[in-house]
């Protein structure tokens, strides 16, 4: 899924004012973060950037967590580029998720690698919480929105802290994991663990990893429509580069095992009618009908069980199905906020 938003990729800088449209990279250091299994992360920063003007009551806040390798400097590609979400009217606070390598992770900590390995979808909402209610001083936001691994957050956040968000936006989303997205997950976690400890290179490890994932991200369909058989070994060359620097294998194993853990449901005696219950904000589900990454039938249940919005994207796009329908998703999140 780290290539899931490739499009997006963009640097943006400008000077940073909370009531100003931004850009630039911050951190706010929680200094003694406490993870769900009691672990400690000293000094965890959480890395985020902002857009948009804030209003005098603090109204319009929207919040933006990170997908799987995700970070907020690629979200501010969807936001400034794309105008996913409206600027003029809301403040946006892109979050990076802990373990992307920008927020406090394996590859810029000194604290044991265990300690990140232990960490949940729960830790993420927790600690972007904290960020807000600590340093932003709010009290409730206006709108969370999230895509995959963002969904998980936002919908996390719908149930521990249900009166937080008036709004939630979760897009190819999951409240919790079904067996065929474990399996491709745990593909993932011993094709990675296994040959980082046998000595094969991380740039061959990341190679494999990334064909892998590129199978479940897009449909047989796609595939065979936008590579053509002539063009299919440079194709496959193409996933031979150099490492991600920031997405180091070891955070991507990170957000991994946390996705792994994901199910909202957790706190209720795994029902999800009860976690339903629980649920105050309004929401927004987003589902790809052909999504091979993460089913889309426990959404799709949510979604019944909470009488939420529903738009299922049917199209050959898989997982990356909101892509492929830019505009038309813009224009449901925008008619949805504005209701």
């Amino acid at each position: 899924m780290r290539k899931t938003f490739l499009l997006f990729i963009i640097i943006l800088f400008t000077n940073f004012n909370f009531n100003n449209a931004q850009s630039v990279q911050e951190f706010y250091n929680i200094k003694n973060f406490q993870t769900e299994e009691g672990l400690s992360i000293k000094d965890c920063k959480i890395g985020y950037r902002t857009f948009g003007k804030l209003n005098n009551d603090s109204s319009n806040v929207v919040i933006y967590c990170s997908w799987f390798g995700g970070n907020s400097e690629a979200i501010g590609t969807l936001i400034n580029k794309y105008n996913f979400i409206d600027t003029n009217k809301y403040f946006i606070i892109a979050i990076d998720a802990l373990g992307n390598g920008v927020s406090s992770s394996i590859s810029n900590s000194d604290q044991p690698d265990s300690v990140f390995y232990s960490l949940s979808i729960s830790d993420m909402v927790n600690a972007n919480y904290r960020l807000l209610t600590e340093h932003f001083k709010l009290k409730k936001i206006y709108a969370a929105v999230g895509g995959s691994m963002g969904s998980m957050q936002v919908l996390q956040m719908a149930v521990t802290y249900p009166d937080f968000s008036k709004n939630i936006i979760a897009y190819v989303a999951t409240p919790r994991l079904t067996s065929s997205d474990l399996l491709w997950m745990a593909t993932q976690e011993n094709l990675i663990e296994s040959t980082l400890n046998s000595g094969m290179s991380e740039r061959e490890v990341r190679r494999l990893s990334e064909i892998i994932s590129v199978n479940f991200a897009r449909t047989p369909d796609y595939v065979t429509k936008n590579v053509k058989t002539p063009e299919f070994g440079d194709y496959i060359k193409s996933f031979d580069k150099e490492p991600n620097k920031v997405f180091t294998l070891q955070n991507y194993l990170t957000q991994l095992k946390a996705m792994m853990k994901h199910d909202i449901s957790r706190s209720t005696k795994n029902l999800m009618e009860e976690a339903a219950k629980k649920i105050k904000a309004k929401l927004f589900i987003i589902v790809s009908k052909s999504d091979l990454l993460l089913n889309p039938s426990e959404a799709i249940n949510l979604a019944n069980l909470t009488s939420s919005r529903l738009l299922i994207l049917d199209n050959n796009c898989g997982h990356l199905a909101v892509s492929c329908e830019l505009e038309r998703v813009k224009g449901e999140i925008a008619n949805f906020l504005q209701e």
